[in-house]
């Protein structure tokens, strides 16, 4: 999907709970979580959907999207919609870095855990989802400890670094960093060997911006003071978590304080945090995450074998994995059981024999209660032990 209309998808953390929880009510699924990168938004449900044109079109209208009618349709045209197996198989493509704009950054499966394991905290993931993070996690490290797929590891960050870094820096060039999220912490690692360079952080907590600040060494701001920022730049670096333009022309020329100097802005965050309009009217190298996409795409064909040899682990796992989700279902489903066997044999003792029971001895009943016992535990074991001999001989995912 075009970047700029990928930004429409993005939920901010402020607002993520209550959007998956309006989306779990919506289309009545009993699983949900939600995966944003620098260049993805996943949507994953567990449940009876039929993801057809109608349900593509309830999902784009259910988030409320700002956008005209025409980025509406641009939007809903390019929504890639996965189901069953395919849906597992994508997900694992993902977490191994296949489907990533760096093939082979290990950055992704981190992200995807966190999201996971953030879905999992606010009850909006359950027993399905942990077995597939389970098993995706597990096929993740086997791609890469048994494949070179990282092999010289590269990542979007490193990429905007080794742009930045080509466009020629100078001596002693200012850094302006706005948002201290795990993005530009990871770029942090790369300017901060600039060591003459001078470092000044802005974010929304500043408790964050501190503790990025200082391992830079420069000084920390809260977002809310950049507007009064007066110190100049060089190298503007942006990442936040914003739904829309974070730096418009105005604040923007706040910035610059009449310095008519080309600037370089590497802005890594989906929606951009800048401005259309900041990039047509200034002087400025703009380095984004779709600038990135030549470079990533020779290393896709670098590492083709290793794409391979990873795909066949994929599919290994998932061949592991369908039968154990079709068990766990039974499993789940079965637990019923006992507590129906429970009902029915009290309803026949106390409803439809109750007048033949009632004129038995004791000696009887004693007996009576001793096999329905036994037929009880019988009517719970037996169809259980049966049910897992069938799954283990059918490994087809329905």
């Amino acid at each position: 999907m075009d970047l700029k209309d990928l930004g429409n998808l993005v939920i901010c953390d402020e607002e993520l709970e209550s959007r998956l929880l309006q989306l779990k009510a919506i289309f009545n699924t009993s699983e949900i979580f939600y995966i944003g990168t620098c260049n993805r938004v996943e949507f994953v449900f567990y449940g009876e959907q039929d993801l057809n044109d109608e349900f593509k079109n309830k999902f784009i209208d259910s988030l409320g999207l700002v956008a005209s009618e025409s980025q509406r349709l641009s939007i809903l045209n390019q929504v890639n919609t996965y189901d069953g197996r395919e849906a597992i198989n994508h997900l694992f493509r993902i977490s191994c870095s296949l489907e990533s704009l760096v093939v082979g950054e290990k950055e992704i499966l981190s992200q995807v855990r966190k999201a996971y394991e953030r879905c999992r905290c606010a009850g909006f993931t359950g027993d399905f989802m942990r077995m597939l993070m389970s098993s995706l996690v597990k096929t993740a490290k086997e791609v890469y400890t048994q494949t070179d797929i990282s092999r010289k590891p590269v990542s979007v960050v490193s990429l905007a670094y080794r742009s930045l870094r080509d466009s020629g820096l100078g001596t002693s060039p200012r850094f302006l960093i706005i948002g201290a999220g795990e993005t530009n912490q990871n770029i942090a690692k790369y300017i901060q060997k600039h060591k003459d360079s001078n470092f000044v952080v802005f974010n929304r907590t500043l408790e964050k911006a501190e503790s990025l600040a200082k391992e830079l060494n420069g000084k920390a701001y809260p977002l809310s003071e950049l507007e009064n920022y007066k110190g100049g730049f060089d190298v503007l670096i942006t990442c936040t978590g914003s739904t829309s333009p974070l730096i418009d022309n105005d604040l923007y020329q706040k910035l610059l304080n009449g310095d008519k100097s080309k600037k370089t802005i590497v802005d890594l965050a989906i929606p951009n945090d800048t401005a259309e309009e900041v990039i047509k009217n200034n002087s400025i190298n703009y380095i984004e995450v779709s600038s990135l996409q030549a470079i990533a795409n020779r290393n896709i064909q670098d590492r083709y074998e290793e794409l391979v040899h990873a795909e066949r682990i994929i599919e290994e796992n998932i061949e592991e994995f369908i039968p154990l989700l079709k068990q766990r279902k039974v499993e789940i489903a079965m637990r019923e059981v006992p507590q129906k066997v429970k009902e029915i044999k009290s309803f026949a003792l106390n409803t439809v024999f109750a007048q033949e029971v009632s004129s038995m001895d004791e000696d009887s009943r004693a007996v009576l209660e001793k096999v329905m016992n036994y037929m009880e535990k019988k009517y719970i074991s037996v169809p259980m032990v049966m049910a897992k001999e069938i799954l283990v001989k059918n490994s087809g995912l329905q």
